[in-house]
């Protein structure tokens, strides 16, 4: 059926996406020693993706509707193509940048054309198809680090592992080549464009936008301290944020029992529920506790994301286009910024465990390998536990605006809460 196909598609364009995400986060160190930048500069580079990335899903929203989701998803197949040959080949720092940005724009345009097609495929099925195809962000993610992992062990750098990400990219241009793409939902059913942006005004769609800065924040800030913080708890950093990725995309994947027991307002109270508790309890852990704390942490934020977008779609129909590309955009913005807010909590509580003389004492230590090492070692695994539990505040505040939601909305068809 066409509509699979463009479904298996958009999917594999995700892959690449989140492979991006994953190999960004492993070259930093050497695009640091590369380019002799700071890591402050490389990581402003690296978030010219996350940049791009917003730009694109705010501004495509609205021009997906007037240019159709075939000419966007033509956006990111050459964004994607560029992005990657300008990064693997980048002679100084700002053609570096650049790669970043037009990656970010590409990874946009993704999401900008692919959750509206989605949305129109599955009419009758949308929070449980949007998550089917976003359980392939935390699985790109997985054959991202698995790609890391296999290649760095074999010899081959940075750039080689780049040149992978050319590989799904062919095979999403060739699925798509040639196939026709539907109108979106919004302007088959005569939407006006005016009605579209009277709708995002909503006071609910509004609320779920501030929602949507929260999740994206309970879900990406953790998650890209986890690995740092859990190798200085003794545990493989790699290995936890792999197990947390692994559960998402097998959450999402089933996403579709939970949407017609649960509904889409029940999971994302339970979500909220799960998430703050995992961070607690990680905050809390030790050994092979952390483990099972990451694990209620994963199975707390695998269904926030799609089933935001999913009840959007479903609650605000008249948003179309333009509400999920606010809602992602919204997402990735909160991601872009709570990522340095975790690290400053970390930092914060480094700070307040040591004087400024046994800090540098501690890292002199550090590099000699001497006792003192390990307990440098401790002070930042709880500092960094510590950060991550004070993350929790976010799906507690989340739980009882979707538990009020839950109890409202229970009460109500959705075509009823979306006017």
């Amino acid at each position: 059926m066409k509509s699979d196909r463009l479904f298996r598609a958009s999917q594999i364009a995700l892959i690449v996406t989140a492979m991006s995400f994953a190999l960004r986060t492993t070259s930093t160190a050497s695009w640091a020693i590369q380019f002799h930048e700071s890591n402050e500069r490389i990581g402003w580079a690296n978030g010219a993706a996350l940049w791009g990335f917003t730009a694109a899903m705010i501004l495509g929203g609205p021009l997906v509707d007037a240019i159709g989701l075939g000419r966007m998803m033509v956006v990111a197949i050459f964004g994607h193509v560029a992005g990657i040959l300008l990064t693997i080949f980048a002679w100084n720092y700002t053609a570096l940048f650049a790669g970043s940005l037009i990656f970010g724009i590409a990874n946009g345009s993704v999401e900008a054309a692919c959750n509206p097609l989605i949305a129109t495929l599955y009419p009758n099925d949308k929070t449980t198809k949007l998550n089917h195809f976003h359980a392939w962000f935390p699985g790109g993610i997985v054959i991202g680090t698995l790609v890391n992992l296999g290649f760095a062990k074999v010899g081959l750098g940075w750039q080689v592992q780049f040149a992978t990400m050319l590989v799904p990219t062919v095979i999403y241009t060739v699925l798509f080549f040639g196939q026709s793409f539907p109108k979106t939902e919004r302007v088959e059913q005569g939407i006006s464009t005016g009605s579209m942006f009277a709708a995002c005004l909503n006071p609910l769609f509004l609320l779920m936008v501030v929602c949507m800065l929260f999740t994206a924040a309970t879900e990406f800030g953790p998650q890209s301290w986890i690995p740092a913080i859990m190798d200085n708890a003794g545990v493989s950093g790699t290995l936890v944020l792999t197990l947390i990725t692994a559960l998402m995309w097998a959450g999402r994947q089933t996403a579709g029992v939970f949407v017609h027991r649960v509904s889409a307002p029940g999971m994302l109270l339970l979500s909220a529920l799960l998430a703050a508790a995992g961070l607690f309890l990680m905050s809390h852990a030790t050994g092979a506790m952390l483990f099972v704390s990451a694990a209620v942490f994963a199975l707390g934020v695998c269904f926030f994301w799609p089933t935001m977008l999913g009840t959007v779609s479903e609650r605000f129909p008249s948003t179309g286009a333009l509400g999920l590309a606010i809602m992602g955009g919204a997402g990735m913005l909160s991601a872009s910024f709570v990522v340095p807010y975790v690290g400053r909590f970390y930092d914060n509580g480094i700070a307040r465990r040591l004087s400024t003389g046994e800090t540098v004492d501690a890292f002199t230590a550090a590099a000699k390998g001497s006792e003192a090492a390990s307990r440098w070692s401790g002070i930042q695994a709880s500092a960094g536990l510590d950060a991550l539990g004070k993350v929790a505040v976010l799906p507690g505040v989340l739980a009882i605006v979707f538990l009020i939601l839950f109890l409202t909305w229970k009460k109500q068809p959705a075509t009823v809460a979306a006017r």
